[in-house]
């Protein structure tokens, strides 16, 4: 991708940051989205159980659901003419039927028995909770692939600011259907009632703009469906595993004495890692779009620490100061739960840090059509997880589940990162 001679000015701090940012204010928008849905549920009458069943269904939904999650990035990658443009609709739809299909198996059959209690080990209430979430939420695939898809055509015509209007169009939707929905449902199945639909109406808005940005489309460097396929399984593949991660530290911090609150606290957490560390995963799209000489990736990489320096900040401010005011005051949690997860959100400071650099390596590969490094890079991060996850059921542990999680969490993204680091020195020798 990229090339000794420069082919055009080198890149400038304001050309990333108007590009960026956009996308950040997306990743910003979608977190809030996943915050509020906390917040109606910390409302309800058993908000512990409310809040840790659509957690738990979270984490199993984005377990089969990644793939689709990475249509975006294959569509900058791949999508050049109407042959690819034809092709990639093909896999949206091949991908979307096949996660459907797992989510219904693990909602409507003993399967799930199987892997919320046997395998995660959540208890019976918090299992069922979740099977209720995810039988909602069987049809969100189809729109998901498809936002991404459309916002990778609009993206590559660099119109992000596009991208984040449709997703602001989504937070008004979101908190009209969380209204309405309270009609129908009083527990977990309210937040995903109300995520499924929002996402219906921010799909058709990225569809309307992906229409409007009439990108031009080439013959040149077409790939068919198997190219696509070849190249995107790899993506898809890492992208799967990678939400292993929350399942096998859902998985060790269940089976602790303080399982329930552990729960709830990681998928109150995690939605405020998605909103302030989220952002750094746009690096791959700045990366893949922008960068085109070695001068270039300086710059980015000069941006990608500002970034992360500011992230980090914005995360001790709101697990400090900002505390009573946000867990309190918007998010309504009790002050138990509010203090339970003071010290954890702290220590979550430095993980900006880490998943900007694995986002990085992560969109080098990508653009050297290196793919299925990305999908060992995960198994290694996997096998380290479940190295862990063996040790603690040989040595009872002690401590708080929710700060085991977050070492878990931040210490395998570090794991991913250096071996994404060695390979990338190896290539580059």
């Amino acid at each position: 991708m990229m090339d000794n001679t420069p082919q055009r000015p080198v890149l400038t701090m304001k050309e990333i940051s108007w590009f960026f940012f956009p996308l950040v204010l997306n990743v910003q928008l979608m977190s809030v989205s996943h915050s509020i849905i906390n917040a109606a549920l910390a409302r309800v009458d058993d908000y512990v159980i409310a809040l840790a069943s659509f957690s738990v269904a979270m984490v199993v939904h984005l377990l089969f659901a990644s793939p689709s999650y990475q249509n975006h990035t294959i569509t900058i990658a791949i999508v050049r003419g109407k042959s690819s443009f034809r092709s990639m609709i093909l896999c949206v739809v091949l991908i979307a039927i096949y996660v459907s299909t797992m989510l219904n198996l693990i909602a409507h059959t003993f399967w799930g028995d199987v892997l919320l209690q046997t395998i995660l080990g959540v208890s019976p209430p918090v299992a069922d909770g979740a099977k209720r979430v995810l039988a909602l939420m069987a049809l969100l695939p189809f729109f998901t692939g498809f936002r991404g898809f459309f916002q990778g055509l609009v993206i590559r015509a660099r119109r992000t600011n596009l991208v984040s209007l449709a997703t602001g169009i989504r937070i008004g939707a979101l908190l009209f259907w969380l209204y309405l929905g309270q009609r129908w449902f009083n527990g977990p199945e309210l937040g995903a009632f109300a995520l499924l639909m929002c996402i219906v109406v921010e799909t058709t808005m990225m569809g309307l703009f992906a229409w409007r940005c009439h990108i031009p489309l080439t013959d040149q460097n077409e790939k068919n469906t198997g190219e696509i396929l070849r190249f995107a399984m790899p993506v898809a593949f890492s992208s799967g595993l990678q939400q292993t991660i929350p399942v096998v530290i859902n998985a060790i911090i269940s089976r602790l004495p303080d399982a329930n609150l552990a729960l709830a606290s990681f998928g109150v957490i995690r939605a405020l890692l998605f909103m302030l560390a989220g952002p750094m995963r746009n690096l791959q799209q700045a990366y893949l779009t922008l960068v085109e000489q070695p001068e270039d990736y300086a710059v980015l990489l000069r941006f990608f620490w500002w970034t992360s320096l500011g992230m980090a900040l914005l995360t001790l401010g709101i697990a400090g100061p900002a505390n009573q005011l946000i867990f309190d005051n918007i998010f309504g949690l009790a002050e138990s739960l509010r203090r339970y997860i003071v010290l954890p959100l702290s220590l979550c400071a430095v993980f900006p840090l880490a998943y900007g650099v694995t986002n990085l390596l992560r969109a080098y590969f990508t653009a050297t059509h290196h793919t299925v490094i990305l999908g060992q890079a995960t198994l290694v991060k996997f096998a380290y997880l479940l190295l862990c996850w063996l040790i603690s059921l040989l040595i009872p542990l002690q401590i708080p589940g929710i700060l085991l999680a977050i070492f878990l969490l931040t210490s395998s993204e570090l794991v991913e990162a250096w071996f994404l680091r060695l390979r990338r020195v190896s290539k580059s020798s």
